[in-house]
């Protein structure tokens, strides 16, 4: 009879739980796409009484990820531009942080409701020329900003793109045209690659969609239909648009890391309210979007942010980015960006003093550990695919995942939480009708087990007892 062995990978236990977030290749960042706007509308932003940087202050507070993004020649303002971009890159390559462009493809704003074609683009009714056009545009772009010196380390191809890209307006609920949408996507993609062996410099591509709920479903018909060439998967959460708990989104985030092997998964927007006071609107969002326990207050703010930052980190995902927290009222008049329905968002009082909440990123969070599921005994026969299934992710439903063979052992590997309860078995057929481990260790037949404190290995030989 085998036993159950706990193999110990690591080293010392504290060195896991409460360490420095930089330890672990975490990314924590901030979408400063307004941010020059904001110095040349004269905003002030402060700490301690005393005027700073915004990029140095977000570097100082934890930042390693400035977000930026572009829209089209149609855009009607003098930012969000290339040469905005490359203003915006540079500044931040000064203080060694990384560089995410996103692509709106768009003249103004694309998100999870609209994504409007261009309106330069918008009489190109056949698709492989509309294709090659995009292809054109941002391989264009990408070596623009490597001539320029600031070629990004990732780039989204396209925001918030839950329904078709280039599209004519708001979509509407009726399906996505999956041969067009993952012809212009694949065509992104690959002007990326391309631009990235061109410099020499290889940026991640990423994939957003906005809202916990619809990534499961859109990456399956997605990769159906061949778009599979993306390194991270990005979603938006926000309270005010999500159905989703911490749990729903947490859960999310560990399904796609799990159906999506070597693929980083982390939430690239979010902003949660610091007040109720201002304008109407400012006031009406902030309720919108406030969660059960989580005043709108700087240290609620706070509080949710550390809160969501653990639970993605907890489910194995990479980081969490706030979206526009410097978006404050400025001087300028006469634009259309300048509406008032933001500031209760941001990381800054009404006269430009940083907030707490700014600190999440400087956050001691506990993180997962590696654990591994080894099995040898009973192997596949030729075409046959052995599946463990368990509620590994803290979840009443249990999920299964293939196994893969590692030399003589089937094997799964994935991180969890430590002290984590789990239960598993694994099967070889595809009702999953038959069990392959045994023994009265089993309860209800499964195996339950707790997660160490360092690395983990499970180790099982199949069809034998484990008791």
């Amino acid at each position: 009879m085998t036993a159950i062995r706990f193999t110990l990978l690591c080293g010392v236990v504290a060195a896991l739980f409460a360490q420095p977030v930089a330890a672990r290749d975490l990314y924590f960042g901030a979408d400063l796409s307004f941010a020059n706007e904001m110095d040349d509308c004269g905003a002030v932003y402060r700490e301690n009484g005393a005027p700073k940087n915004l990029y140095a202050l977000f570097k100082e507070h934890g930042a390693n990820v400035a977000r930026i993004r572009i829209w089209n020649a149609g855009n009607p303002t003098k930012y969000s531009n290339l040469a905005d971009v490359e203003r915006s890159f540079k500044r931040a390559k000064a203080l060694g942080m990384l560089t995410l462009l996103d692509f709106h493809y768009s003249d103004w704003w694309a998100d999870g409701g609209k994504q409007i074609i261009p309106a330069a683009w918008a009489k190109i009714k056949d698709p492989k020329k509309l294709a090659q056009v995009l292809y054109r545009y941002t391989y264009d772009t990408l070596m623009a900003l490597d001539r320029a010196g600031v070629m990004p380390d990732m780039v989204q191809p396209g925001n918030e793109i839950n329904h078709e890209i280039l599209d004519k307006g708001r979509w509407k609920t009726g399906p996505i045209n999956w041969k067009r949408n993952a012809l212009l996507l694949n065509a992104a993609i690959k002007a990326i690659r391309d631009a990235g062996r061109k410099a020499g410099t290889h940026p991640k591509v990423m994939i957003q969609i906005a809202q916990p709920e619809y990534n499961l479903p859109w990456y399956e018909a997605a990769t159906r239909a061949g778009v599979t060439d993306f390194d991270m998967i990005g979603l938006s959460y926000y309270p005010k648009w999500s159905t989703n708990s911490f749990r729903g989104l947490g859960r999310t985030i560990n399904l796609l890391r799990n159906r999506y092997p070597g693929k980083e998964v982390l939430v690239v927007e979010t902003a949660y309210p610091w007040t109720l006071g201002g304008s109407a609107a400012a006031s009406g969002l902030a309720r919108d979007n406030q969660t059960p326990g989580y005043p709108a207050t700087p240290e609620g703010q706070k509080r949710f942010l550390v809160d969501l930052s653990q639970a993605v980190i907890a489910n194995g995902g990479l980081g969490v980015f706030t979206w526009a927290p410097d978006w404050v009222p400025a001087l300028c008049r006469g634009n259309a960006d300048r509406n008032v329905d933001w500031p209760s968002m941001t990381f800054f009082d009404d006269k430009g003093e940083v907030l707490p909440g700014i600190d999440y990123m400087r956050e001691k969070y506990v993180m997962p550990v590696e654990v591994t599921f080894r099995f040898s005994g009973v192997k596949p026969k030729k075409g046959q695919v052995f599946r463990l299934w368990g509620d590994l992710f803290g979840d009443p439903d249990f999920t299964s995942f293939p196994l893969r063979r590692v030399n003589n052992e089937l094997v799964y590997n994935t991180t969890l939480m430590p002290g984590s309860q789990v239960h598993f078995q694994v099967f070889g057929d595809k009702a999953m009708q038959k069990p392959l481990i045994a023994g009265k260790k089993l309860l209800e037949g499964v195996v339950p087990e707790t997660v160490g404190n360092t690395d983990t290995v499970f180790d099982f030989d199949l069809r034998k007892p484990v008791d």
